[in-house]
């Protein structure tokens, strides 16, 4: 069995693409060539890789499985690159990150703000994805981490847990639940919602929450973010689920009622997901100090252990963040 490192980056190229000759492009050589080199890892492994006809390329099981293994290779080879810059192990880099709709919308612009500010070098590369994607980012290499809330099953891979947050329900302060102390799911259903977009994490969990009870989400809009979510409610346009964090910081800048929702999934705990902690760049595990850090100064910070068995605190953040 014989392949080198561009082989292995050009069939990421073609297998992310609609097409071997698109991908032969993004690898710059022509697609004979690709052809053949793809010809030849196929021979190499005694498998068929990829199935070609007029409209494209797609990717046969064998194909599936190599893709997932020369992700994990490819990364760690610029990770290797990346530790050997001339600027220094944690002053360049590229990260990738996968997270929920919290994540990207609430605490990662501002977190990012300060961390790419203090390294001129760095690149990040923010989606927002579904947990499940996230999940499976993190483990066929696609990402460097993951950050995601709640539960979730994650074999194979190291959570470290850095904060935990609530859902709550944001009503106008004129609603008739908006001076209960608590309410159940089940009571706030009769009421229009203003939801996220299609997509997010938190209403594909709340989604799946009412499904449990024989109903459906009664949405009259959906926005991006909870700011506009909040100003709907303040407006009276209708009632919202969302992490408490969000409710409270909205809640000081406009006239909104926060209401605790009786149900034993609202505690949010979350996490930071990786493949391997050790081995990944400094640059990036600088990055993870500083989520940890983050979840100390918010005051919420969870001290039990992720899969790995590490708390927290096994993660020093730098005694000079701001």
């Amino acid at each position: 069995m014989h392949f080198d490192l561009a082989d292995l980056r050009l069939f990421i190229h073609i297998a992310e693409s609609p097409s071997l000759t698109q991908g032969a492009r993004k690898a710059s050589i022509s697609p004979a060539a690709a052809s053949a080199r793809i010809k030849g890892l196929e021979e190499s492994l005694g498998s068929r890789l990829l199935y070609r006809d007029s409209r494209g390329v797609e990717l046969t099981p064998a194909g599936q499985l190599f893709l997932q293994h020369a992700r994990v290779i490819m990364r760690q080879v610029d990770y290797l690159k990346s530790e050997f810059t001339e600027h220094g192990a944690e002053a360049a880099g590229h990260i990738r990150i996968f997270a929920n709709t919290t994540a990207v919308t609430e605490f990662m612009p501002e977190l990012l703000a300060i961390f790419l500010a203090e390294r001129p070098g760095v690149t990040v590369d923010l989606q927002e994805r579904l947990t499940r994607d996230i999940v499976r980012g993190v483990r066929d290499g696609t990402t460097d981490l993951g950050i995601i809330a709640g539960p979730v099953k994650a074999e194979g891979l190291q959570a470290i847990r850095f904060s935990t947050d609530h859902l709550v329900l944001a009503t106008p302060l004129n609603h008739p639940l908006a001076l209960r102390r608590s309410v159940k799911l089940s009571e706030i259903l009769a009421y229009p919602h203003i939801a996220l977009q299609e997509g997010s994490t938190l209403l594909s969990f709340l989604k799946e929450q009412v499904e449990l009870l024989g109903h459906s989400l009664s949405m009259r809009i959906q926005v991006y973010g909870f700011e506009p979510m909040c100003r709907m409610v303040e407006a009276g346009v209708g009632v919202a689920v969302l992490p408490e964090s969000s409710a409270r910081r909205h809640k000081r800048t406009m006239n909104l009622a926060v209401i605790a929702l009786d149900e034993e999934w609202v505690t949010r705990e979350r996490s930071i997901l990786v493949r391997d902690l050790d081995a990944l760049p400094k640059v990036i595990r600088a990055l993870i100090a500083e989520l940890v850090a983050f979840g100390e100064d918010s005051g919420v910070a969870d001290s039990k252990p992720g899969r790995d068995g590490q708390r927290n605190g096994a993660l020093s953040p730098r005694t000079n963040r701001r």
